[in-house]
């Protein structure tokens, strides 16, 4: 007698457990299997999880489980419109100060409220913001008027041709921000696959994405984000005021957080080394608590990573 085909929970488990036995065989120690544990976890629960992390200075991979998958990332996109944004400032197609229209209006084309009003510059008296300043509010509190403002000037194909540059094939920023998405709109915001988001962040903290003044203004826009609720809780850090070492930890992230989706890719450097890393989880958003289980599996990864750089 044959056993029935396992259901895709079972696969999935398992899958989890080949990644967390490959893991174990490279690294005796086991350091991550916290973090195998609890995304397996929601693995079994019905989740679709993705996690890669590298080690900053040898590229070596320290964690994988599912990281080739392409997942709804939520915000977690914008990076590949604040590299373009960086690359047009770069080479003058842009200027800091050239003035942005909130909400995109009085341009032809463009509904005055597509994106959902997350972010500060809805709140804010002036409708005008500069290109930098728009670029600072997306890496600090992934605001949606100034997402969509610089995507409608530097344009989705340019963001698209830049991540084809980067060889990026499961990572792409798709649409605008929207409150709602319509038959004719891009399903989702932004996908990505945890490897590819991790050796982004990886290469820019190495300098090798464009070039490094590329790659420091990045990471300058995003050494501001404040969103500390996922893997980023369990460092400890001032969530609006980490730009410098603390404790010897200094931090560059960025999150995306949707209906069903939560996100984060980032770069943490510590005392003895660093590690850039990238998790997502995709789950039915169904209650609190399963909405809580996902945030304290991401966590559990961050209480990895920290002792790893520790």
């Amino acid at each position: 007698m044959t056993d029935p085909a396992p259901d895709a929970d079972t696969r999935r488990t398992r899958r989890l457990a080949r990644d967390h036995g490959r893991h174990r065989g490279e690294h005796g120690d086991d350091p991550f299997q916290r973090s195998f544990l609890a995304l397996g976890s929601l693995a079994i629960a019905g989740a679709r999880v993705s996690a890669s992390a590298s080690d900053l200075d040898s590229g070596e991979v320290v964690i994988g489980i599912d990281e080739n998958v392409s997942l709804p990332t939520a915000d977690v996109g914008v990076v590949l419109l604040l590299i373009e944004v960086a690359a047009q400032l770069a080479d003058g197609r842009l200027s800091p100060t050239e003035e942005l229209i909130r909400n995109g209006e009085g341009m032809p084309g463009h509904p005055a409220r597509t994106q959902r009003e997350t972010g500060l510059w809805s709140s804010m008296l002036s409708p005008v913001l500069g290109v930098n300043d728009a670029a600072t509010l997306v890496g600090a509190v992934r605001d949606h008027m100034a997402v969509n403002a610089l995507i409608r000037r530097v344009g989705l194909d340019a963001i698209r041709g830049q991540g084809e540059a980067l060889g990026l094939e499961r990572t792409a920023l798709l649409d605008l921000a929207r409150t709602t998405r319509g038959p004719d709109d891009a399903p989702q915001f932004s996908v990505g696959s945890a490897r590819e988001l991790d050796r982004l962040l990886l290469r820019l903290v190495q300098g090798d994405i464009v070039d490094a003044t590329v790659g420091n203004r990045v990471l300058g826009w995003l050494s501001g984000a404040i969103d500390q609720s996922l893997v980023g809780s369990a460092f400890g850090l001032d969530p609006v005021s980490h730009r410098r070492p603390d404790h010897s930890l200094q931090l560059v992230n960025l999150t995306g957080s949707d209906d069903g989706v939560r996100s984060e890719a980032g770069a943490l450097r510590g005392r003895s080394r660093g590690v850039s890393y990238a998790v997502t989880a995709t789950f039915d958003d169904v209650d609190l608590p399963a909405r809580l289980r996902v945030i304290d599996a991401m966590r559990t990864v961050g209480v990895d990573l920290l002792e790893y750089v520790s």
